[in-house]
């Protein structure tokens, strides 16, 4: 069953200049990247993408790992996967949340640690299934970000937009 799947490599694998690496990885998958971009993210975003850990005492951390503030680079590299198994594929090659629990050849396991504060410095997210992904993906990717039709969108006229174009 052909599926999408969010990827986000974060803050530390972009400052370890881990980019490359880990699109070389999931390039074994042999599914399609649909969409990629740089994002640089929002306190906005981060809490909206982690709000189903808003209850942990973690939340504050993960939120400032996220937008990059504990790295020095406060951009993400945002990916959209699709094929078959998509989700499983790629939460394969990911290994395990924890670094330290991951297998020592999968991505996190590879190039992941937890920091003295606890948070988990696993260099990528991957959608945990089928709904998240959906969720996860509409709310990193407009529609016409992502060059195949995943989901239902509908055009909206908007009159007296303004838009930022190159000069």
């Amino acid at each position: 069953m052909d599926q999408a799947v969010l990827i986000l490599i974060k803050p530390d694998g972009l400052k370890k200049s881990l980019t490359g690496n880990i699109l070389t990885r999931l390039s074994e998958t042999k599914l399609e990247i649909v969409a990629a971009k740089m994002v640089r993210v929002s306190k906005e975003l981060a809490e909206e993408h982690y709000k189903h850990l808003k209850d942990k005492p973690f939340f504050g951390e993960i939120i400032k790992y996220l937008q990059g503030q504990l790295h020095d680079r406060k951009k993400v590299m945002a990916l959209v996967y699709w094929g078959e198994d998509a989700i499983k594929k790629c939460r394969e090659l990911a290994g395990a949340t924890n670094p330290e629990e991951a297998e020592s050849t999968s991505i996190r396991g590879s190039y992941g640690r937890i920091t003295t504060s606890g948070v988990y410095e696993n260099v990528i997210h991957v959608s945990s299934n089928v709904s998240e992904a959906e969720r996860e993906i509409k709310l990193w990717f407009a529609p016409t970000e992502i060059i195949v039709d995943l989901y239902p969108a509908k055009d909206l006229e908007q009159k007296e937009t303004i838009s930022k174009v190159w000069s």
